[in-house]
């Protein structure tokens, strides 16, 4: 089965540093695993901008 070279130094990365898995976990909380309540989703909702009904036309 094909493996690229990416994944194959990836793997090999984690397995000679482990602790760079507990480092990316604590990075995803930081951004991404965050709760958000109705205030912030309400904000986030109004202050979407329309987009226009086709993206590249320039008029």
């Amino acid at each position: 089965m094909y493996e690229s070279e990416h994944t194959r130094f990836i793997r090999d990365f984690l397995q000679a540093h482990p602790e760079e898995l507990e480092v990316r976990r604590e990075g995803r909380a930081l951004w991404w695993d965050r709760p958000e309540d109705a205030e912030t989703r309400r904000r986030h909702r109004e202050s979407g901008v329309p987009q226009k009904p086709y993206y590249y036309q320039s008029e």
